[in-house]
């Protein structure tokens, strides 16, 4: 199973992190223990002191395929979720000023909690779905997937040129504007529409 996460996918992010909107898409790895399943708990990791919460939608791949026309995308998902990318944002922004790769800030054990998926025909639209972050009961974080720079289906198309994609594989679509920082004691509730898909609690 590979974990595809799409950076700098909505303008207003981009813009927050003072990061120049891309015209294809950027994406990165995962490795497959960074997934926390089961609303099980994140422990914050002592080698950072800035980990920071960026909810998105997940779509999980149901097919093999390569090279992907991105009018037949469609096709290679049937599920969508919601997951969070933990980031140390710290040690992100140490590696960017030396031009080093982003794995170090994104890939560690349990920073990508992964809540439940739903079918995509559950959705009148794939281009309207709206997702929030509530921490602690506050929203932090509210998107729509038709504020995402790439589609998902151009997201699908894209990545599949340069890797096969095979079923099981997730791909998280990127992240709106409004991240920030978390703490020990803080408890995360992921939701698209009005369902709670995912639960978090800091520690």
């Amino acid at each position: 199973m590979k974990i595809i996460c799409i950076g700098r996918n909505y303008t207003e992010h981009a813009r927050e992190l003072n990061n120049p909107l891309p015209a294809e898409p950027v994406f990165f790895m995962k490795p497959d223990t960074s997934i926390l399943k089961n609303n099980k708990p994140f422990f914050l990791p002592d080698f950072s002191n800035e980990i920071h919460h960026e909810v998105e939608l997940v779509i999980k791949i149901c097919k093999v395929g390569k090279s992907i026309a991105e009018k037949f995308a469609h096709r290679y998902y049937d599920e969508i979720g919601i997951g969070i990318d933990f980031t140390a944002r710290d040690l992100q922004a140490k590696a960017k000023e030396k031009g080093l790769p982003w794995e170090i800030a994104k890939g560690f054990e349990g920073s990508a909690p992964l809540g439940k998926f739903l079918s995509k025909k559950s959705f009148a639209s794939l281009q309207s779905i709206h997702f929030h972050l509530d921490i602690n009961e506050k929203t932090v974080q509210t998107g729509t997937s038709a504020d995402m720079i790439f589609s998902f289906d151009r997201i699908v198309s894209y990545v599949s040129q340069f890797f096969p994609l095979k079923t099981g594989d997730l791909i998280y679509t990127g992240t709106p504007a409004g991240v920030g920082p978390v703490h020990t004691g803080d408890y995360l509730k992921a939701y698209i529409e009005d369902q709670c898909l995912l639960e978090c609690k800091i520690k």
